[in-house]
């Protein structure tokens, strides 16, 4: 079918979707007081008006003194519940559907690295190898953090989202449990092994399952590397993988979000499938690719050196789809670049777009 094939709706419990396309979630950095706005709904409807099928919010710290690490990053605690409800509403309007993405940074305070809003929340006091930020979290502290995700779950259910994502990638807290690097406990939220090192990460989905019920779609984000370590690996084969993700699955996780620095990347040796195709071969589940999709330039190089991203080819993506590698496509950058991308794509201009530059990265529009 070619690029057409991207534009097939999917269905996953109660959640339909006109086409395989998301908005990934991306921190905007724009919201002061850590509040949402009217700036950042406007965004939101802009990308569903132009036919994104999936909306995902940035990640939105949990209520949780410790949860978010910027003051610039908009919460997911009572206070911000109205103007959430408002940025649900103008996506539907606009015939999308629109998913939250719960969080909790854990030990990575980097932006900036001098605010910190309470002590630092992680399984053993570390950010990487060796390098100590806290102290490790209490029996108490891990059980209100599972309870506060699974109250933002409630709330966000009753606010009317269509999906609920758990951030548990790139470094942040759940992640810091699933990394051997970062966590050393020997208590049950501890193991030598990915399955055992999983158990709190299993909690969480298990919390927000019971709080949102049988037919709203959870979402796991995942990831290999970290930012705190490009080159980190939780599963080194696919009988870690398995491992790994098993207990999620158990616990209530319907869809995998896949987050590569480059979707195209193998992600183990003697196989040319990725990160998505392995989770959806080991798991059976719907996956999400994610990484660079449609620029040239993957994203913390382009970040960490400034070149601006230009657009790429599609055609290795729809290759990979239509193998039935993964089930929806997940698009950053180039949407932040070009609110109308999925159109673009659609009628076949997208490669006229202007490149995405570092310099707009911060502006909400």
């Amino acid at each position: 079918m070619g690029i057409e094939s991207l534009f097939t709706p999917f269905t996953l419990r109660n959640l339909s979707l006109r086409n395989r396309f998301v908005m990934t979630p991306m921190s905007r950095y724009s919201c002061p007081g850590r509040l949402p706005n009217d700036e950042l709904v406007a965004y939101y409807r802009r990308r569903a008006e132009s036919q994104v099928g999936l909306v995902m919010t940035g990640a939105a710290g949990i209520d949780r003194p410790a949860a978010n690490n910027s003051i610039v990053l908009a919460d997911f605690r009572p206070e911000c519940y109205p103007v959430w409800k408002r940025g649900v509403d103008a996506v539907h309007a606009a015939g999308g559907s629109i998913g939250i993405q719960l969080w909790h940074a854990g030990a990575l305070f980097n932006h900036p690295p001098e605010y910190r809003p309470a002590p630092l929340e992680s399984p053993s006091g570390l950010e990487s190898r060796g390098k100590r930020v806290g102290e490790p979290m209490t029996e108490a502290a891990i059980d209100e953090v599972i309870a506060a995700f699974a109250n933002a779950a409630a709330a966000a259910r009753g606010l009317a989202f269509d999906l609920i994502e758990i951030h548990a990638a790139h470094g942040f807290l759940i992640d810091q449990f699933f990394w051997a690097e970062t966590n050393l406990r020997t208590d049950q939220w501890g193991g030598t092994s990915v399955g055992e090192r999983a158990r709190f990460g299993a909690a969480v989905v298990g919390a927000v399952r019971a709080a949102v019920g049988p037919d709203m779609p959870v979402s796991v984000r995942i990831s290999q590397w970290k930012e705190q370590d490009y080159d980190a690996k939780i599963a080194r084969s696919p009988q870690e993988l398995e491992a790994w993700l098993a207990p999620l699955i158990d616990a209530g996780a319907d869809v995998f979000s896949c987050s590569q620095r480059r979707f195209w990347t193998p992600e183990f040796a003697g196989s040319g499938l990725n990160l998505a195709g392995w989770v959806k071969k080991v798991t059976g589940k719907p996956t999400v690719t994610v990484g660079s999709v449609g620029l040239d330039t993957e994203v913390m190089s382009f970040f960490r050196e400034g070149a601006p991203a230009r657009p790429a080819s599609l055609d290795r993506l729809v290759e990979r789809f239509e193998r039935g590698e993964f089930d929806l496509v997940a698009v950053g950058r180039a949407l932040i670049a070009e609110p109308a991308w999925v159109l673009h794509v659609r009628d076949g201009t997208y490669q006229n777009m202007q490149p995405f530059d570092r310099a707009k990265a911060d502006i909400v529009y």
